[in-house]
């Protein structure tokens, strides 16, 4: 089953392949698919961390109008990621009961997996990209003329050969490095990867022990990027993927810095701690072939004090808070802390 971002792993060592569909939706439409209001449709599975950066990009930018959404359930099945969260098990805008069918109207006998995110063209129903390295930087900048007033600048261009560093590094070691140890296939590439996750996260730590976000003085793409693998460490990756040197929890720096951003509007209202447990621990039946969901952590640290302003640092800039969440994208009471 493919959790998102096009991951394939078995008895050889887990790889990650890129996106197959990458037609980009841009403010010009030099791709043919020009950024309007109501025309796509993200779809995502909350429990996934690559859809998780979209989630929390659309909803800093205040695209939950021009851009609506869809959520899988946590569970798949043969066919991957479906829609039975919803009535009747089909999308109600798209019709389908399976994430698949809008990438078989877009390439009949597609060999790759279904991955999320994936933005589909609604009129045509067709899967337009699974891009998940791109479609956050396209919604950042190329949707700009749909933002919200007082949306933060997530890729200020002045930081983006630095924002772009940053990210390279935190990919390969910790976003992507907590599946290449989990999905490991024998000790030595286990303890290889698992001993990279730890050492990026303690570079990271050094870089943040001074400074309250990644790059600059404002939240940027770099900080979603890492927030979606941190806020999963110790609920799946500390255990179900063996990332157990310590938790996230026993890091001061770490947790104080995501702890920030999950109370920050934006993050932590687009987490659903339920969804992600269930799917890791009762998906990957390779890893965990019993399908227990463990009843820990215990989740109420995430509302205590971080303290991390007492490093200055202004979140949205010289913008604002996004506004509440809509009724209907409200994560429920058991996937919060």
């Amino acid at each position: 089953m493919s959790v998102g971002g096009n991951e394939s792993y078995g008895r050889k060592a887990f790889k990650r392949s890129k996106a197959h569909f990458a037609d980009r939706i841009t403010a010009d439409g030099r791709d043919g698919r020009p950024v309007a209001s109501g025309r796509y449709r993200l779809v995502v599975s909350r429990a996934c961390p690559w859809a998780s950066r979209a989630l929390v990009s659309r909803r800093l930018l205040g695209l939950e109008d021009a851009l609506s959404l869809a959520v899988a359930d946590p569970i798949q099945d043969d066919r991957s990621w479906r829609f039975t969260l919803d009535p009747d098990g089909r999308d109600p805008v798209l019709g389908i009961r399976y994430l698949s069918e809008a990438y078989d109207r877009r390439e009949t006998g597609y060999p790759g997996g279904v991955s999320v995110p994936a933005i589909v063209d609604v009129p045509s129903g067709k899967l337009v990209t699974n891009d998940y390295q791109q479609i956050t930087l396209d919604l950042a900048t190329e949707w700009s003329g749909l933002h919200r007033e007082g949306a933060p600048d997530l890729y200020p261009e002045a930081l983006r050969d630095e924002i772009d560093t940053v990210m390279a590094d935190v990919y390969e070691d910790v976003n992507n490095g907590v599946y290449r140890a989990g999905f490991a296939t024998d000790q030595e590439e286990y303890e290889g990867a698992c001993a990279a996750v730890f050492r990026r996260l303690e570079l990271l730590a050094v870089r943040l022990s001074g400074q309250r976000y990644l790059v600059g003085d404002t939240i940027t793409e770099a900080d979603i990027r890492l927030f979606t693998t941190l806020v999963r460490f110790d609920a799946v990756y500390h255990g179900h993927f063996k990332c157990n040197r310590w938790k996230l929890t026993e890091q001061q720096v770490l947790w104080a810095y995501v702890r920030d951003l999950y109370q920050t509007p934006g993050f932590g209202d687009t987490v659903d701690f339920d969804h992600i447990k269930r799917h890791y621990y009762q998906v990957h039946s390779g890893i965990n072939p019993t399908g227990i969901v463990p009843h820990g952590p215990d989740l109420s640290g995430w509302l205590t004090p971080h303290h991390r302003e007492e490093l200055g640092g202004r979140p949205f800039g010289d913008g604002t808070p996004p506004g509440p969440v809509p009724a209907a994208e409200e994560v429920p009471a058991r996937g919060r802390p």
